[in-house]
Order: structure tokens, then sequence, then C-alpha cells
């Protein structure tokens, strides 16, 4: 696992260290020392801990203006034994969303398994953006099923063409202007019948 690392393509255009909005500010990364890990498995230095012992994270772009976010996740999402949900909505999303944004695009092809609990954090981060979405880019399948099986699909928008996206090749707005599409098209009731 320490060779995974968050994706680095849109540095030179934000960096959650540098932004006095993120809750990363000021953070300092090393190239070299590897200090978190996941289980048994040391993590690259680049992922930031979020005080979970298996989840991980790294906000890769957001941007105020649009009001979205684009974070990738890596390692277990246990919200059973270590309430990760709570943790990620409280030290993270909540700043976010207190800065503006409304919109979010998790990509969550580096997380291995989903351990539930029940869904109130959910349901509140779904509350608290309003007219906005989140939307769970290239999760594993045995994961989604497990988001599916706890009610979660009530809160986050997955599947079709949000399972296997090729999301690198995009620079973050046309991501984001691409993933909007998409979830508008499922919020559209004449989309539906149109199929």
């Amino acid at each position: 696992m320490h060779t995974i690392e968050p994706y680095w393509n849109w540095r030179n255009l934000y960096a959650a260290e540098l932004d006095e909005q993120s809750p990363f500010y000021g953070r300092e990364y090393s190239e070299t020392f590897y200090t978190d890990a996941i289980y048994d498995h040391y993590i690259h230095p680049q992922w930031d801990n979020i005080g979970s012992a298996t989840l991980f994270i790294k906000i890769l772009y957001v941007e105020y203006e649009d009001q979205f976010a684009i974070i990738e996740l890596i390692g277990e999402w246990n919200d059973t034994l270590n309430n990760d949900i709570m943790t990620l909505k409280r030290d993270i999303i909540d700043a976010l969303i207190d800065a503006g944004i409304n919109k979010f695009i998790i990509v969550g092809e580096s997380v291995m398994n989903f351990h539930s609990s029940d869904d109130c954090y959910y349901e509140e981060w779904f509350e608290d953006v309003e007219d906005g979405w989140i939307a769970a880019l290239n999760f594993r399948q045995h994961v989604l099923n497990d988001f599916t099986s706890t009610g979660i699909d009530n809160y986050l928008i997955y599947g079709g063409a949000l399972n296997d996206f090729e999301w690198t090749t995009f620079r973050p707005l046309q991501l984001f202007q691409k993933i909007e599409k998409m979830v508008e098209k499922r919020f559209d009731p004449g989309f539906m019948l149109a199929e």
C-alpha cells in the first residue's frame, strides 16, 4: 500500500496545505518518512490522517466559486468500529460546507472494504448540502453493495457510469462538469422515462 499515492497531477492547481480554508492548511509532508499505516501496511506519506485507524484521505481539489470538492480515499471505511463517517463529516466535510462547498466528488477506488453502522451522519451530510450532492466515484462493487444494503444509497449518488470513470483524464473543472451532468440526469424524472 505504501506505493499508492494520492492523485498528484493537479498539484499545480490546488494544494490543501496552501488553502487557508482547508482543514489541512499549513500541513507539511515528507517524501521519505512513512509514519501512517493501515493495519500493518504503511501508506504513502502524502495521504492525510483524519484520526481514523483505517481511512485516510486527500483533498485533491476545491473550487469555492463553483462550490465543489474532489476528495480521494484510501483504506477501509469502518463506521462500525471507528465511526469513520463521523470523523470525516465533523473534521473535514463540515469545514468545507462552512466554506460554501455543497457538491462533493468522493473517489473510492482505493477503498478496500466498508463496514456500516447507522446512516445518521450520511443523512446529515445530505441535508447539509441542500441543493448540492455527493457523488461516489469508482468504488469497488462489493463496497457499493454494502452501501446499498445499509441504505446509504439514499444519500450518495453512485452506480452506472460513476462506477468505472476515467476521472484522471480530466482537469478538475471538466471532471466536475461531467459528474454534474450525470447527477442532473439522475434527478430529471423525464430522463428515466426516456431511457
